[in-house]
């Protein structure tokens, strides 16, 4: 699939592998725990005009790839076809709002990932 995600003890990590890295013109994102506001599993759909700043989109198959700019707010999309995207939405990161992808099982990362956040939350309480 060319996507591949890890946790870390502070962050959150989405690695493009292929020619998912080559379309998307990126290879890695990292998204700290402290800036994920939200996590969710849905169907997206691009709003028509978003801007393409650089990626590749074939929006006829549903096909999109890099980082995209809506408004005023910025985008990192991969995906191809309609099914359940795993969404994050991110406050305070250096360019992303959201990050939007495919991914196998998208219901259990998402579920892991809020696990790892709350830990993330409970452990800097405790200190």
């Amino acid at each position: 699939m060319g996507r591949q995600v890890t946790f870390h003890k502070e962050s959150f990590t989405l690695t493009l592998t292929g020619l998912t890295a080559y379309f998307a013109f990126k290879k890695k994102i990292i998204m700290p725990y402290e800036l994920i506001e939200n996590v969710w599993v849905d169907e997206f759909q691009a709003p028509q005009w978003m801007v393409r700043m650089p990626g590749t989109s074939i929006s006829p198959l549903h096909i999109y790839e890099g980082s995209y700019k809506y408004g005023n707010e910025w985008f990192f999309l991969s995906f191809e076809g309609r099914q359940p995207l795993l969404m994050i939405e991110l406050k305070g990161h250096k360019k992303y709002r959201y990050v939007i992808f495919q991914i196998d099982n998208p219901t259990y990362v998402a579920a892991e990932l809020r696990r790892r956040i709350y830990q993330y939350n409970q452990d800097l309480s405790n200190t």
